[in-house]
């Protein structure tokens, strides 16, 4: 099973014969040299380009490079772990001796979600995947029930981001390498939690980049952001999706994970009859019906376009969900007025509350930003097709400063973007550190040894900035010191106004595990009143209609008021931002909503607060 899926790299059991394989269409001969035992064996070439041979004899974490032309030797495409880094040997690595215990786990529904993206680097102070597990139990006790790791394929050096990577089936050295990643993949899954896993397939990293070497991966056809495009769909083209189709495989049979987000899909271009995304699905398909597990799909896209979740039968790329962008420009451009800077085409209510009513904010309009009409209506799809967020790598990572929300608002109106996300009818995202408010900074940052590559990226980053000289000075993304200031400090947690928010995110998180209308996804059962540009009023109403939400939320600084409509209806508060135990001087006084408010009477909604009401009709 594992062979058939891998299709790549070396394939390795215990006692029996080492499958090395590698696609290289357009050379004529290739060369595996195994270093341990420095053994040179030439491979056998079959009608569509791919070298095998069949190895007695080798140990596991023998070292190895292929050779095509005398003289030059490279690691391994789809090499299985670096042990010292991109420029370095290949590793044979036993994947089937390791002892799994996660027989029974079959995944969690993707609606029921909670997912907390981290950078393994900066998430501890060891900066490794085993440095994670003590901290689940954290995690859980607040309600999170699936991490997202930013990429963890091999890239230069010891820190980065994950998105300059080289090596798509190689677990990052530096973090623990190939048992590393399982032992906290098995972890998380006996504690009930999911792992997903952000890949990147629109691009590679500058250093460490090797497939030229080996075939046409890439293509001139088309050009990205950040380095050149994949070949998916020129001549040999069919080596190059399957490389890609079958590392999606390869995470879900080899790792056990529960699925990928992945990297601005829009940057793949395919013209295919059979688009690449269509592709993977057959081949997740089958792996699906073997393994009885889910495997889910994310997409980061910038089309602002329903095809991307929709069925592959009407055209679609199939992907279970994918970010949703606008929810967070639309809420972050109200709660910190600075950010019509960034965002300027957002800034009204109105257009909060189509991001919860409708999904995209931009469905066809004329953006100032692109100038031009974008994006087409999401109404019609479910809240569980999209993940919504406050915060994010990059919406921290690409500010000057690094700042997190945190740093960017006070105390108040973080309480509203975490209900304002956790009440929405979409699967929500935090990042690191977000439910309690970390505040220290997330830098962009990376590790080069070429010394060239090392400008470029200062100089980038300085001509990114250029437009915000106001902010303050940005720091230097190759320093190992940027890299240190952006590591959490976990401890916070638990001491003055972090505990608070800690709270206040687990209350929010157990309301949304609880209450049958925020468990319905159903753009049918929601609607939002505005209340000029200062509040909104936000309806959940479960599928059996037994149970409705009435959420009240001002984000101005002034009270305001909203006349509830004439049912006669007795709606009971369950939750209110301004309850004195969410705040460190608990004595302090600033408006507490009604316990009980009635049908056809006006109500109060205090500067800065949500107060969530519901009624029961069982």
């Amino acid at each position: 099973m594992i062979k058939e899926m891998t299709n790549y790299g070396t394939h390795y059991s215990e006692n029996q014969p080492c499958l090395f394989r590698v696609w290289a269409p357009l050379k004529k001969q290739m060369t595996l040299h195994l270093l341990s035992s420095n053994r040179l064996l030439e491979m056998d070439k079959d009608e569509q380009g791919y070298f095998a041979l069949e190895v007695k004899g080798v140990k596991e974490g023998e070292q190895y490079v292929y050779s095509c032309v005398t003289g030059e030797q490279y690691p391994d495409p789809a090499s299985h772990f670096q042990p010292e880094g991109v420029c370095g040997p290949s590793q044979v690595v036993a994947h089937s001796s390791f002892v799994w215990n996660d027989q029974d786990w079959k995944g969690i529904p993707f609606k029921e979600l909670i997912l907390y993206e981290l950078h393994v680097g900066t998430f501890t102070p060891e900066g490794t995947f085993e440095a994670i597990i003590p901290l689940l139990d954290d995690l859980i006790d607040t309600g999170i029930n699936a991490l997202q790791l930013m990429p963890v394929n091999q890239f230069p050096g010891s820190r980065d981001w994950g998105y300059d990577g080289t090596f798509h089936y190689a677990v990052q050295n530096s973090y623990g390498g190939p048992d590393g990643l399982k032992r906290l993949v098995n972890a998380c899954h006996q504690k009930g939690i999911a792992v997903f896993l952000d890949v990147v397939y629109n691009h590679l990293g500058p250093e460490g980049n090797y497939l030229a070497k080996f075939a046409p991966y890439f293509t001139d056809r088309y050009s990205t952001p950040w380095g050149e495009a994949m070949n998916m769909d020129g001549e040999w083209a069919d080596g190059v999706r399957e490389f890609y189709a079958n590392n999606v495989l390869y995470w879900s049979e080899i790792y056990h994970l529960d699925g990928l987000r992945c990297d601005a899909v829009h940057m793949i271009f395919d013209t295919s009859a059979v688009h690449f995304w269509e592709l993977v699905h057959e081949k997740l398909d089958q792996l699906k019906a073997k393994t009885s597990r889910s495997f889910y799909l994310i997409a980061e896209s910038d089309f602002n376009s329903p095809r991307v979740i929709q069925p592959v039968e009407q055209g679609g790329w199939n992907f279970d969900a994918q970010w949703l962008d606008d929810f967070h420009h639309a809420l972050y451009v109200l709660l910190d007025k600075q950010g019509i800077e960034r965002y300027g085409d957002f800034g009204r209510m109105d257009q909060l509350a189509k991001a919860y009513t409708d999904g995209f904010v931009h469905s066809g309009e004329y953006v100032e930003f692109r100038k031009r009409k974008y994006g087409a209506s999401s109404k019609e799809i479910d809240g569980e097709h999209f993940v919504a967020f406050n915060l994010n790598h990059d919406q921290a990572g690409n500010r000057v400063r690094g700042e997190r929300l945190s740093s960017l608002v006070n105390f108040d109106r973080l309480k509203i973007a975490a209900a304002a996300l956790l009440l929405a009818p979409y699967v929500p995202m935090l990042f690191m550190g977000e439910e309690y408010g970390e505040d220290t900074p997330f830098f962009y940052f990376v590790d080069y040894s070429n010394e060239y590559l090392r400008n470029a990226v200062l100089e980038g980053r300085k001509k990114e900035f250029e437009k915000f000289k106001g902010q303050g000075e940005h720091e230097d993304p190759n320093s190992i010191e940027t890299f240190n200031q952006s590591k959490i400090k976990w401890q916070k947690r638990n001491t003055g106004k972090y505990s608070l928010l800690l709270d206040w995110h687990r209350r929010l998180i157990g309301l949304r595990k609880t209450s049958a209308a925020l468990k319905n996804f159903s753009k049918a059962d929601l609607s939002v009143d505005t209340i000029g540009e200062q509040g909104f009023v936000l309806h959940r109403t479960s599928k059996d209609k037994q149970e409705r939400l009435l959420c009240l939320f001002n984000l101005s600084e002034e009270s305001i008021t909203y006349k509830l409509s004439e049912e006669l209806l007795e709606w009971n508060k369950i939750l209110d931002s301004h309850d004195p135990l969410f705040y460190e001087n608990r004595n302090k006084r600033i408006g507490l909503a009604q316990d009980t408010i009635t049908g056809g009477t006006e109500v109060i909604l205090y500067p800065l607060s949500v107060a969530v009401y519901a009624v029961s009709f069982h």
